[in-house]
C-alpha cells in the first residue's frame, strides 16, 4: 500500500521533489515520487506521515524531500 495515499486520501502532493526550473519549489508545484510502501498490516499501524520539506528555497540540502513515518508497535 502507498502510506501517504491512505494517511492523506486522494489529493494533490504532498510533493517529494521539485524541479529545479520555473520556481517549482517556491510555487509548490511538484511531483510525488518518494514513497513509504507497507504490507497492509503494517499501513494501518501508521501514526503520523510528514515530508519534510525544507522551509525555503535556499534551505534545501536536495530537491528531494524526505518522507518520514512514525509507526505503533
Amino acid at each position: 500500500m502507498d502510506v501517504g495515499r491512505r494517511f492523506h486520501g486522494e489529493v494533490d502532493g504532498p510533493y517529494t521533489w521539485w524541479s529545479m526550473r520555473g520556481k517549482a519549489f517556491d510555487n509548490d508545484s511538484g511531483w510525488r515520487i518518494d514513497y513509504h510502501l507497507a504490507t497492509p498490516a503494517l499501513a494501518e499501524r501508521v501514526q503520523a506521515y510528514h515530508v519534510a520539506r525544507a522551509a525555503a528555497y535556499d534551505q534545501r540540502w536536495s530537491d528531494h524531500a524526505p518522507v518520514v513515518v512514525d509507526y505503533t508497535y
